[in-house]
């Protein structure tokens, strides 16, 4: 018996930026400019996105009633110079 693994649920860029409530040319815009983490896969030329990648994105930035952030974001690290 063979286990089947599932494959991710992908979502073109109109609908993940309807999910997060963005017009639909900002995801470009945040891809090229690399302003925020939301990973993304290449099938060919078509750029898609995973649903767990777009929750995880949406959770990071959730913040609590008092303003604060509900998941403290990691630092990125400099590089030594």
């Amino acid at each position: 018996m063979s286990s089947v693994q599932q494959l991710p649920q992908l979502f073109p860029g109109k609908e993940t930026a309807q999910m997060i409530g963005v017009a639909p040319a900002t995801l470009p815009v945040w891809r090229c400019t690399k302003r925020y983490p939301l990973k993304f896969v290449r099938v060919g030329r078509k750029i898609m996105y995973r649903l767990e990648d777009i929750q995880e994105f949406l959770a990071a930035r959730t913040c609590n009633g008092d303003g604060t952030e509900a998941r403290p974001r990691r630092r990125a690290r400099r590089a030594a110079r």
